[in-house]
């Protein structure tokens, strides 16, 4: 498994200038995650790992969570999303993604992914 620390100054520096422009949706799931309100786990935002930079991680249990745009739904970044997947997932992770717009439209439910996630 990839040592979640292990990234160049680069990529810390594209994560903490994603944590300081957060979407409207990662604002929203993020209150619900962050101070361990979830379940007691502690999560993290905008995290790097290896070459990649995740929306948030959950080291506890090993956790990704994505959220997606519609630009996610273009060709080329469907194809990048795969690929980014599969290497998480090689490294050990497990990866949830969700559009943006579940977490407007159905926010409890994404909790409930969440949670169930979390649990087993």
């Amino acid at each position: 498994m990839v040592n979640h620390h292990e990234y160049n100054n680069k990529t810390l520096s594209n994560a903490k200038n994603l944590r300081r422009n957060m979407t409207k949706e990662e604002v929203k799931l993020w209150k619900a995650l962050k101070n361990r309100q979830l379940m007691n786990l502690k999560f993290r935002r905008q995290t790097p790992i290896g070459d990649y930079i995740v929306d948030f991680f959950c080291p506890d249990k090993n956790l990704i969570i994505e959220l997606d745009g519609g630009q996610h739904n273009e060709l080329q970044n469907i194809e990048h999303d795969a690929l980014r997947t599969d290497y998480l997932k090689c490294q050990g992770y497990k990866v949830l993604r969700f559009w943006n717009n579940e977490v407007w439209n159905n926010f409890n439910e994404v909790i409930e992914i969440i949670i169930r996630e979390v649990s087993e």
